[in-house]
Protein backbone atom coordinates (compact mmCIF):
# COMPACT_ATOMS: atom_id res chain seq x y z
CA UNK A 1 0.00 0.00 0.00
CA UNK A 2 2.78 2.54 1.12
CA UNK A 3 4.65 1.88 -2.46
CA UNK A 4 1.38 2.18 -4.20
CA UNK A 5 1.43 5.60 -2.83
CA UNK A 6 4.97 6.45 -3.43
CA UNK A 7 4.65 5.54 -6.45
CA UNK A 8 1.45 8.19 -7.36
CA UNK A 9 3.48 10.64 -5.58
CA UNK A 10 6.47 10.12 -8.02
CA UNK A 11 4.99 9.87 -10.99
CA UNK A 12 2.78 13.25 -9.98
CA UNK A 13 6.20 14.91 -9.29
CA UNK A 14 7.17 14.02 -12.62
CA UNK A 15 4.08 15.19 -14.22
CA UNK A 16 4.18 18.02 -12.59
CA UNK A 17 8.22 18.78 -13.82
CA UNK A 18 7.35 17.95 -17.28
CA UNK A 19 4.24 20.78 -17.47
CA UNK A 20 6.39 23.12 -16.17
CA UNK A 21 9.22 22.73 -18.78
CA UNK A 22 6.86 22.70 -21.20
CA UNK A 23 5.69 25.68 -20.23
CA UNK A 24 8.63 27.33 -20.39
CA UNK A 25 9.59 26.92 -23.55
CA UNK A 26 6.14 28.12 -24.98
CA UNK A 27 7.22 31.51 -22.66
CA UNK A 28 10.71 31.11 -24.29
CA UNK A 29 9.42 31.19 -27.86
CA UNK A 30 7.10 33.84 -26.86
CA UNK A 31 9.73 36.05 -25.93
CA UNK A 32 12.13 35.26 -28.59
CA UNK A 33 14.37 32.76 -27.02
CA UNK A 34 17.09 32.01 -29.75
CA UNK A 35 18.06 28.13 -30.00
CA UNK A 36 22.00 27.50 -29.93
CA UNK A 37 22.34 27.03 -33.20
CA UNK A 38 20.22 30.29 -34.09
CA UNK A 39 22.99 31.94 -31.95
CA UNK A 40 26.15 29.91 -33.65
CA UNK A 41 24.96 31.34 -37.18
CA UNK A 42 24.51 35.16 -36.01
CA UNK A 43 27.92 34.95 -35.06
CA UNK A 44 29.37 33.66 -38.20
CA UNK A 45 27.45 36.66 -39.77
CA UNK A 46 28.98 39.22 -37.24
CA UNK A 47 32.46 37.66 -38.76
CA UNK A 48 32.00 38.27 -42.13
CA UNK A 49 30.08 42.08 -41.46
CA UNK A 50 32.96 42.91 -40.06
CA UNK A 51 35.20 41.79 -42.94
CA UNK A 52 32.87 43.01 -45.64
CA UNK A 53 33.09 46.81 -43.25
CA UNK A 54 36.83 46.85 -43.67
CA UNK A 55 37.24 45.31 -47.33
CA UNK A 56 34.10 48.34 -47.67
CA UNK A 57 36.60 51.26 -46.20
CA UNK A 58 37.99 52.42 -49.97
CA UNK A 59 38.76 55.84 -50.09
CA UNK A 60 35.79 57.65 -52.92
CA UNK A 61 38.66 58.32 -55.24
CA UNK A 62 39.13 54.62 -55.84
CA UNK A 63 35.33 54.27 -56.50
CA UNK A 64 35.66 56.80 -58.80
CA UNK A 65 38.42 55.08 -60.57
CA UNK A 66 37.13 51.73 -60.57
CA UNK A 67 33.45 53.11 -62.49
CA UNK A 68 35.46 54.84 -65.10
CA UNK A 69 37.68 51.81 -66.11
CA UNK A 70 33.88 49.76 -66.11
CA UNK A 71 32.74 52.54 -68.51
CA UNK A 72 35.27 52.20 -70.53
CA UNK A 73 35.06 48.42 -70.52
CA UNK A 74 31.57 49.01 -71.79
CA UNK A 75 32.54 51.46 -74.59
CA UNK A 76 34.36 49.13 -75.91
CA UNK A 77 32.21 46.06 -76.27
CA UNK A 78 29.82 48.45 -78.53
CA UNK A 79 29.62 47.45 -82.10
CA UNK A 80 28.87 50.55 -84.14
CA UNK A 81 25.91 50.33 -86.33
CA UNK A 82 26.32 50.65 -90.37
CA UNK A 83 24.08 53.55 -91.68
CA UNK A 84 21.52 52.42 -94.08
CA UNK A 85 21.45 54.74 -97.54
CA UNK A 86 18.81 57.31 -97.98
CA UNK A 87 15.05 55.92 -99.01
CA UNK A 88 14.70 57.54 -102.70
CA UNK A 89 12.63 60.64 -103.19
CA UNK A 90 9.19 60.29 -104.68
CA UNK A 91 7.04 63.09 -105.38
CA UNK A 92 3.78 63.27 -104.57
CA UNK A 93 0.91 62.72 -105.96
CA UNK A 94 -1.26 66.04 -106.51
CA UNK A 95 -4.71 64.11 -106.50
CA UNK A 96 -4.15 63.01 -102.61
CA UNK A 97 -2.72 66.18 -101.44
CA UNK A 98 -5.20 68.54 -102.91
CA UNK A 99 -7.35 70.02 -105.19
CA UNK A 100 -7.62 73.57 -106.92
CA UNK A 101 -10.57 75.59 -107.02
CA UNK A 102 -11.27 74.63 -110.64
CA UNK A 103 -11.23 70.73 -109.73
CA UNK A 104 -13.18 71.78 -107.29
CA UNK A 105 -16.18 73.64 -109.29
CA UNK A 106 -15.82 70.74 -112.02
CA UNK A 107 -16.50 68.16 -109.81
CA UNK A 108 -18.99 70.12 -108.47
CA UNK A 109 -20.89 70.79 -111.56
CA UNK A 110 -20.18 67.14 -112.50
CA UNK A 111 -21.60 65.87 -109.18
CA UNK A 112 -24.95 68.17 -109.77
CA UNK A 113 -25.55 67.07 -112.72
CA UNK A 114 -25.31 63.18 -112.10
CA UNK A 115 -27.61 63.89 -108.91
CA UNK A 116 -30.13 65.94 -111.29
CA UNK A 117 -29.93 63.17 -113.88
CA UNK A 118 -30.75 60.46 -111.55
CA UNK A 119 -33.78 62.00 -110.15
CA UNK A 120 -35.41 62.89 -113.46
CA UNK A 121 -34.99 58.98 -114.35
CA UNK A 122 -35.91 58.00 -111.41
CA UNK A 123 -39.05 60.29 -111.99
CA UNK A 124 -39.64 58.98 -115.35
CA UNK A 125 -39.69 55.33 -114.55
CA UNK A 126 -42.04 55.78 -111.65
CA UNK A 127 -44.44 57.34 -113.69
CA UNK A 128 -44.40 54.69 -116.66
CA UNK A 129 -44.34 52.02 -114.23
CA UNK A 130 -46.96 49.94 -114.93
CA UNK A 131 -49.19 49.96 -111.67
CA UNK A 132 -49.94 46.20 -110.41
CA UNK A 133 -52.93 47.97 -108.09
CA UNK A 134 -55.96 49.98 -108.90
CA UNK A 135 -56.30 53.37 -108.94
CA UNK A 136 -55.48 56.31 -111.37
CA UNK A 137 -53.35 55.14 -114.29
CA UNK A 138 -54.67 51.54 -114.47
CA UNK A 139 -57.89 49.77 -115.67
CA UNK A 140 -60.71 50.15 -113.19
CA UNK A 141 -63.61 47.83 -113.08
CA UNK A 142 -66.13 50.90 -112.45
CA UNK A 143 -69.32 47.79 -112.22
CA UNK A 144 -72.50 46.92 -114.27
CA UNK A 145 -73.69 49.28 -116.12
CA UNK A 146 -77.02 49.02 -114.79
CA UNK A 147 -75.53 49.91 -111.03
CA UNK A 148 -73.44 53.01 -112.93
CA UNK A 149 -76.96 53.86 -114.48
CA UNK A 150 -78.35 53.54 -110.98
CA UNK A 151 -75.59 55.98 -109.37
CA UNK A 152 -75.64 58.41 -112.16
CA UNK A 153 -79.61 59.29 -111.67
CA UNK A 154 -79.12 59.05 -107.35
CA UNK A 155 -76.32 61.56 -107.91
CA UNK A 156 -78.33 64.52 -110.35
CA UNK A 157 -76.98 62.88 -113.68
CA UNK A 158 -73.11 62.74 -113.09
CA UNK A 159 -71.80 60.37 -110.94
CA UNK A 160 -68.04 61.00 -109.58
CA UNK A 161 -65.65 58.14 -108.75
CA UNK A 162 -62.58 59.36 -107.15
CA UNK A 163 -60.39 56.20 -107.71
CA UNK A 164 -60.01 56.80 -111.59
CA UNK A 165 -60.49 61.00 -111.25
CA UNK A 166 -63.54 60.64 -113.44
CA UNK A 167 -67.06 61.76 -114.49
CA UNK A 168 -69.48 58.87 -115.65
CA UNK A 169 -72.79 60.30 -117.32
CA UNK A 170 -75.70 58.56 -119.38
CA UNK A 171 -74.91 59.10 -123.25
CA UNK A 172 -78.29 58.84 -125.22
CA UNK A 173 -79.22 55.71 -127.24
CA UNK A 174 -80.63 58.25 -129.64
CA UNK A 175 -76.89 60.30 -130.33
CA UNK A 176 -75.54 56.95 -131.45
CA UNK A 177 -75.25 57.69 -135.09
CA UNK A 178 -73.35 61.11 -135.23
CA UNK A 179 -71.16 59.49 -132.02
CA UNK A 180 -69.92 56.75 -134.86
CA UNK A 181 -68.61 59.77 -136.70
CA UNK A 182 -67.00 61.26 -134.12
CA UNK A 183 -65.43 59.10 -131.32
CA UNK A 184 -62.90 56.26 -131.60
CA UNK A 185 -63.89 52.34 -130.83
CA UNK A 186 -62.97 52.18 -127.28
CA UNK A 187 -64.79 55.33 -126.85
CA UNK A 188 -68.22 54.46 -128.51
CA UNK A 189 -68.05 50.47 -126.78
CA UNK A 190 -69.37 52.55 -123.22
CA UNK A 191 -71.37 54.64 -125.54
CA UNK A 192 -72.88 52.06 -126.85
CA UNK A 193 -73.52 50.87 -123.49
CA UNK A 194 -75.07 54.23 -122.67
CA UNK A 195 -72.25 56.07 -120.83
CA UNK A 196 -69.90 57.89 -120.74
CA UNK A 197 -65.88 58.41 -118.97
CA UNK A 198 -64.55 62.19 -119.02
CA UNK A 199 -61.66 63.17 -117.36
CA UNK A 200 -62.10 65.73 -114.59
CA UNK A 201 -59.70 67.70 -115.47
CA UNK A 202 -60.56 70.93 -117.35
CA UNK A 203 -58.54 71.32 -120.55
CA UNK A 204 -57.99 74.84 -120.74
CA UNK A 205 -55.49 75.30 -117.42
CA UNK A 206 -55.92 71.50 -115.65
CA UNK A 207 -58.78 72.51 -112.73
CA UNK A 208 -61.54 70.14 -111.49
CA UNK A 209 -64.57 70.60 -113.27
CA UNK A 210 -67.42 70.32 -111.34
CA UNK A 211 -70.77 69.56 -112.85
CA UNK A 212 -73.95 72.12 -112.27
CA UNK A 213 -77.00 70.36 -111.31
CA UNK A 214 -79.75 73.11 -112.82
CA UNK A 215 -77.89 73.53 -115.97
CA UNK A 216 -77.11 70.04 -115.96
CA UNK A 217 -73.84 70.85 -117.38
CA UNK A 218 -70.04 70.83 -116.38
CA UNK A 219 -69.48 74.32 -116.06
CA UNK A 220 -65.26 75.25 -114.44
CA UNK A 221 -65.03 77.83 -112.01
CA UNK A 222 -61.22 78.97 -112.86
CA UNK A 223 -62.35 80.50 -116.49
CA UNK A 224 -65.93 79.86 -116.94
CA UNK A 225 -65.18 76.52 -119.49
CA UNK A 226 -68.25 75.08 -120.24
CA UNK A 227 -68.89 71.30 -121.63
CA UNK A 228 -72.52 69.65 -122.01
CA UNK A 229 -73.02 66.44 -120.16
CA UNK A 230 -71.34 64.33 -122.36
CA UNK A 231 -68.40 66.40 -122.18
CA UNK A 232 -68.47 68.36 -125.85
CA UNK A 233 -67.39 72.13 -124.96
CA UNK A 234 -69.97 74.53 -124.91
CA UNK A 235 -68.43 77.59 -124.28
CA UNK A 236 -65.34 79.51 -122.57
CA UNK A 237 -61.68 79.43 -123.17
CA UNK A 238 -61.04 75.69 -123.39
CA UNK A 239 -59.34 74.60 -127.02
CA UNK A 240 -61.73 71.58 -127.19
CA UNK A 241 -64.01 69.27 -125.28
CA UNK A 242 -63.31 67.57 -122.40
CA UNK A 243 -60.97 64.75 -122.63
CA UNK A 244 -62.09 61.15 -122.05
CA UNK A 245 -60.95 57.38 -120.92
CA UNK A 246 -60.99 54.29 -123.08
CA UNK A 247 -63.59 51.76 -122.35
CA UNK A 248 -64.57 48.49 -122.36
CA UNK A 249 -67.92 46.28 -121.45
CA UNK A 250 -67.75 42.34 -120.56
CA UNK A 251 -70.66 40.41 -119.27
CA UNK A 252 -72.39 44.14 -118.39
CA UNK A 253 -70.02 45.14 -116.10
CA UNK A 254 -67.98 48.49 -117.81
CA UNK A 255 -64.10 48.63 -117.21
CA UNK A 256 -62.48 51.98 -117.87
CA UNK A 257 -58.83 52.41 -118.86
CA UNK A 258 -57.21 55.78 -116.53
CA UNK A 259 -53.89 54.74 -118.10
CA UNK A 260 -55.37 55.63 -121.70
CA UNK A 261 -56.58 59.71 -121.95
CA UNK A 262 -58.10 60.08 -125.48
CA UNK A 263 -58.06 63.61 -126.26
CA UNK A 264 -61.63 65.88 -125.88
CA UNK A 265 -63.68 66.12 -129.79
CA UNK A 266 -63.10 69.64 -131.14
CA UNK A 267 -64.65 72.87 -130.67
CA UNK A 268 -67.98 72.53 -132.60
CA UNK A 269 -69.10 69.19 -131.88
CA UNK A 270 -72.31 68.60 -130.59
CA UNK A 271 -73.79 64.60 -131.03
CA UNK A 272 -76.62 65.27 -128.07
CA UNK A 273 -78.00 68.31 -128.95
CA UNK A 274 -78.00 69.14 -125.44
CA UNK A 275 -78.76 72.54 -124.64
CA UNK A 276 -78.21 74.31 -120.31
CA UNK A 277 -82.21 72.99 -118.90
CA UNK A 278 -81.61 75.69 -116.31
CA UNK A 279 -79.20 78.46 -115.03
CA UNK A 280 -75.53 78.45 -114.96
CA UNK A 281 -73.76 77.72 -111.86
CA UNK A 282 -70.99 79.57 -113.05
CA UNK A 283 -71.78 83.08 -115.03
CA UNK A 284 -69.83 84.93 -118.28
CA UNK A 285 -68.90 81.49 -119.37
CA UNK A 286 -69.65 82.25 -123.02
CA UNK A 287 -67.78 85.78 -123.15
CA UNK A 288 -64.32 84.11 -122.82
Amino acid sequence: MTVIVIGVVVIGLLAAVAFFGALRRREDQTVGYLSRETRQRDRASSRSTGAEVEAAAVSGREVEKQAVLARREDSTALVKAETAPPAPWVPPDPEILAVNRRQFLNRSIVGSFAVGLSGFGAGVIAFLWPQSSGGFGSKIRVGSISEIKTKIQQEGGFAYYPEGRMWVTEYPEGALEKARAVYSPSELAGMEAGVVALYQKCVHLGCRVPSCETSQWFECPCHGSQYNRVGEKKAGPAPRGLDRFAMSVTGGALTVDTGLIIQGPAIGTNTTGQEAEGPHCITGGGEH
